[in-house]
């Protein structure tokens, strides 16, 4: 790989490939039959070739084409079995992984923004990057103070690759639809260009890293590395061992699966409560299981450059429906959907359809424990999707409100993630500790009525 190709033409014409090239191997794979080959086997060979195209393709291309892939990594789950194989592979490389910028490109850059001494700043810098994503790549390194740091050097121009790429796509939405059935391509893509001027913003990124790494500092389960140097297209954070995330899906324990998967969603809930910040981009590629002093796991949290910004935690509303649901009060929750605007004014829904509707959906809210498996994803994504069944027409007559948007993405991401992983979790418990109005007002109250009698009486 040379430099990020940055010439519109250039990534346009790989981008114009794409459905292409899915074309031209459905004829491929006509030829075949023909020949005599089964429709099972060809088609796997069929799919194991699109993935293969397609990785290469957004891997090389970097920008908003890769970012595009690791968005779509984490839905994965919900694909049946004889799609998701083929593809797991080549969409969980986009991940953490894509082809390096040349060294010189690297020094370059950090000549630009560090200065010409740079190199002083440093007692080591590894030239081969460690780790490369959608806008740019990581080098390990020591600082000047001796503390072992990760050296995040953005691509020159990421940021015309990112919208160019980006555009393009929503051109094909409907020719890539097929990779995720029952899936609208095209939101995802114009949410992800949305959150384009933030991520490229090293200035921003930095502050909602500062602000998770001060909060969770002491924190027993959670660790999020501090920023050491910040400045343009330069982000110099301490450094931060582990197993990834990716491998821990691929060949962890079931005990590296259960705790990954538990303090996943304890993050994902107490991040916003306790920094006002919710972290919007959950694949794993940005997470690490790190072995604590007891011999246990803590999670190692990476990369805070897509943030939602939520001074109040998560909205109490979700947590008032999600309760109100488990308490099968249809009227109150399809009420409140329709003051949050879930449901248009010009829109008339049986509150009973709806509650049937959102029920199997918060499923693992309802129980104590529950085993997130790729076959539950892929039973929820058919229910929804399957144009024949109710919850499919109900579901088309649901609006998300923007304020929402992140938020509905970050969790299913996450949930995606948790069923790769088949993680057994405690989701209640965390929903119990950190969503506002899941448990209701006069619950809370006398709980602390007798935590203060309790410490009246010790």
């Amino acid at each position: 790989m040379s430099d990020l190709p940055r010439k519109a033409v250039t990534r346009t014409a790989k981008l114009a490939a794409l459905p292409l090239g899915f074309a031209g191997r459905a004829t491929w794979g006509l030829g075949k039959r023909i020949g005599g080959k089964s429709a099972e086997i060809v088609g796997r060979e069929l799919q194991q070739r699109t993935a293969e195209q397609l990785f290469k393709v957004l891997g090389e291309l970097k920008g908003g084409a890769m970012k595009f892939g690791q968005a779509l990594s984490v839905f994965e789950s919900a694909l049946p079995e004889e799609i998701a194989g083929p593809y797991r592979a080549a969409l969980t490389k986009l991940q953490d992984a894509a082809p390096p910028m040349p060294t010189r490109t690297v020094h370059s850059v950090l000549e630009e923004r560090l200065g010409a001494d740079w190199p002083e700043l440093f007692i080591e810098f590894e030239d081969k990057p460690s780790a490369a994503a959608s806008i740019g790549q990581v080098h390990r390194a020591v600082w000047h103070d001796g503390r072992e740091v990760a050296v995040k050097v953005q691509y020159p121009g990421a940021g015309e690759a990112l919208l160019s790429d980006l555009t393009q796509l929503s051109r094909f939405a409907r020719l890539l639809g097929p990779l995720i059935p029952g899936m609208d391509i095209k939101p995802l893509i114009t949410e992800l260009r949305d959150r384009v001027s933030e991520e490229l913003d090293y200035g921003l990124e930095a502050q909602a890293q500062a602000a998770h790494a001060e909060e969770f500092e002491d924190d027993p389960d959670v660790l999020v590395p501090a920023v050491v140097h910040q400045c343009e297209q330069v982000l110099v954070t301490e450094w931060m061992d582990g197993v990834p995330l990716s491998e821990v899906i691929t060949d962890g324990t079931r005990e590296q699966r259960d705790r990954a998967g538990q303090l996943l969603a304890r993050f994902l809930f107490s991040g916003p409560a306790r920094t006002g910040l919710l972290h919007a981009d959950p694949h794993p590629g940005n997470f690490r299981l790190l072995p604590d002093e007891k011999g246990g796991w803590r999670l190692g949290v990476l990369d805070f450059g897509t943030v939602d910004r939520l001074p109040g935690g998560l909205p109490q509303p979700i947590g008032d429906s999600l309760r109100m649901t488990l308490d099968g009060d249809a009227e109150s929750v399809y009420e409140l959907l329709r003051e949050e605007g879930f449901v248009k004014e010009s829109i008339d829904l049986e509150p009973d359809a709806v509650l049937d509707y959102l029920l199997p959906i918060i499923e693992p809210a309802e129980l104590d424990e529950f085993t997130f498996t790729r076959n539950w994803m892929r039973s929820q994504a058919a229910r929804i999707a399957d144009p024949r069944s109710p919850a499919h027409q109900l579901g088309r007559q649901l609006n998300l409100p923007p304020s929402y948007l992140l938020i509905h993405r970050v969790t299913l991401s996450t949930i995606g993630v948790l069923c790769q992983l088949g993680a057994t979790v405690r989701l209640r418990d965390e929903l119990e500790a950190w969503l506002p109005g899941f448990v209701p007002e006069e619950e809370l109250e006398d709980e602390e009525l007798g935590e203060e009698v309790s410490a009246a009486e010790a």
